[in-house]
């Protein structure tokens, strides 16, 4: 019992010496618990971990440096979770309110560019549609003049086809269809467009007819090939003035005196210049629409093959060459290959 009090008594008493009747051992185990023991001033922190598994207990001693350590290691997590924070509330809108202000003028001055843009792009759309409304209204007065002249060509009453004024329209009352702003100034200017171009094309296809009716009168024998003179044969049966025997005369005859003009009776091309055997020397025109008309006994053809004449265009001096009895032209229209009476054609130029 003399050495357990002993082990108690330095236990309690740090760096004592040991006490008197020690033993040996004693002694080793001060010394041991001297070299473990800390330096005075420093206290070491025990921790008794209990294991549930192994029903035991576990000694755990934390040094000075390595409980400055983790007491570190704390505020450096703590000072991250502060900085985490804050940012997270600021990500939210916790701002301070000047920062605040900022963002606010600057979202301002991207609403004032997005505004101006798209006044901008109104305007533009705006001198587009104006543009566009000239354009129309020019078409309209061309339409309106190739109106007039075409009535003018047609001899057309004037109520009935008069492109100065609007026709008349109507229909029951419906509702109205709600159009705002650009988008319905835009439909109404494309069904105009809608609508005069179909004008357009109905007063083109009109414009080809009367040119074509213009055309066939031009093309049509009209009138007389003569400037002066006299009818001095007719057309079909007569006495030959050569022979006496009684013959067909497939034209008429016009007397007048040496060198009096000819003249076409409808625009054509001359496709013969010269002479031709009992014609001597003779013109021959093709108008078209299976016309042609044949001008003979000419002392002097004034065009050449290939060339276009107009209606009252001279194309030859009368003469007597070829089976004449004496200055006279020689006049035949041929219709389809079958020679006509001219006189009918004289007769409606009259």
């Amino acid at each position: 019992m003399p050495n357990s009090r002993a082990r108690a008594r330095g236990d309690d008493s740090l760096g004592a010496g040991p006490p008197a009747g020690s033993t040996g051992g004693d002694r080793r185990d001060n010394n041991s618990n001297k070299r473990d023991a800390a330096p005075r001033g420093i206290r070491r922190m025990n921790f008794i971990v209990l294991c549930r598994s192994t029903r035991g207990t576990r000694h755990l001693t934390l040094t000075p440096p390595l409980a400055a350590g983790i007491a570190i290691s704390a505020l450096a997590v703590l000072a991250g979770c502060f900085g985490l924070g804050f940012g997270m509330a600021r990500s939210f809108g916790h701002v301070p309110a000047d920062e605040r202000i900022v963002e606010l003028q600057q979202a301002i001055a991207g609403q004032q560019a997005a505004v101006e843009q798209a006044r901008d792009a109104a305007r533009d759309r705006v001198n587009a549609l104006a543009i566009r409304v000239a354009s129309l209204n020019a078409q309209v007065i061309r339409l309106n003049a190739l109106g007039g002249r075409l009535t003018e060509m047609a001899k057309l009453d004037d109520g009935e086809f008069d492109f100065s004024a609007a026709p008349g329209v109507g229909g029951p009352d419906e509702p109205a269809v709600s159009a705002s702003g650009m988008a319905g100034l835009g439909s109404e200017l494309d069904d105009l467009d809608i609508r005069l171009g179909h004008q357009q094309r109905q007063l083109s296809i009109l414009a080809t007819l009367l040119v074509d009716r213009k055309l066939n009168e031009e093309i049509r024998p009209r009138g007389r090939p003569v400037k002066a003179g006299f009818i001095s044969s007719d057309f079909g049966r007569r006495t030959d003035p050569f022979t006496g025997e009684l013959r067909e005369h497939r034209g008429i005859d016009f007397a007048a005196k040496l060198g009096t003009e000819i003249v076409a009776v409808a625009t054509g091309v001359v496709t013969w210049a010269g002479p031709r055997q009992g014609y001597g020397s003779m013109v021959e025109v093709t108008h078209g629409n299976g016309y042609v008309t044949r001008y003979a006994h000419n002392a002097r053809n004034l065009v050449r093959v290939g060339d276009h004449v107009q209606q009252g265009d001279t194309i030859a001096l009368m003469g007597a060459t070829g089976r004449a009895t004496g200055p006279n032209l020689h006049f035949e229209v041929w219709h389809n290959g079958r020679p006509v009476d001219p006189q009918r054609f004289i007769r409606q130029a009259s």
